[in-house]
């Protein structure tokens, strides 16, 4: 491979550390009246729907979630749980150490930066607030576009968005949502990050199976940049 035009990241478990839903969820199920319990269980079986916008608003896809677990709240309680839901997520991430250093490096060389990732509609409203904001050219959100990874619609907005094609992008991410392959399929180079805290990482569809390229940190990127191209980790 050529050295990269850009590079594209995940975000959840890639530019953040492992991610798992901590005790401020409880807050989204007491704005809606319902067990906390009960509301996880219809967060992760609608998941993909959910990153696909196909309920709605942030609010209306709160109340169709209530729905599935009995509860029936009022609009200034769905107000809340969307305010709730919002701060949940803020609690449970933490970008990576080396993110911001990496993202500066890269751009420092030249490189575009995009985030793509599975989201609800929460992330488009936090992210924003981060200290990645203004070094990343580009977001790509499933709950934005109508289509998860490895759905090739999301890469390609991405890529639009940049100006860049894929074969002259780089993917990095954890591998939920098999979007390693996805990226892989259409031409770009796609790498895995395998930093240790994944193993406790909330994660749907993973690929287990990956054999391509990796990396153990975000810092790794740069040297394998400037090397291009990447070996197989």
């Amino acid at each position: 491979m050529s050295i990269p035009r850009a590079v594209l990241f995940d975000f959840f478990g890639t530019l953040t550390l492992s991610v798992r839903r901590g005790p401020a969820h409880t807050a989204v199920a007491r704005a809606l009246g319902c067990d906390p319990n009960a509301l996880v269980e219809a967060l992760d079986r609608s998941y993909y729907n959910r990153a696909r916008g196909e309920y709605g608003t942030a609010e209306e896809t709160l109340r169709w979630l209530a729905g599935q677990v009995g509860a029936r709240p009022s609009p200034s309680a769905l107000r809340s749980a969307c305010a709730a839901r919002v701060a949940a997520l803020r609690a449970d991430t933490t970008l990576r150490s080396d993110a911001v250093a990496t993202l500066r490096a890269l751009r420092h060389r030249g490189l575009r930066t995009a985030v793509v990732s599975d989201c609800t509609h929460e992330l488009p409203q936090l992210l924003p607030t981060m200290p990645v904001a203004s070094l990343l050219d580009a977001c790509a959100y499933s709950v934005q576009i109508g289509e998860c990874k490895p759905h090739r619609a999301i890469y390609l907005e991405a890529c639009a968005r940049l100006g860049v094609p894929p074969s002259e992008c780089l993917y990095v991410g954890d591998g939920g949502s098999r979007e390693l392959t996805g990226a892989a399929e259409l031409g770009m180079t796609a790498v895995r990050l395998t930093a240790p805290d994944l193993t406790q990482h909330l994660v749907f569809n993973a690929e287990p199976d990956w054999a391509g390229p990796s990396v153990a940190a975000l810092s790794e990127l740069i040297r394998a940049v400037d090397r291009s191209p990447i070996p197989v980790g």
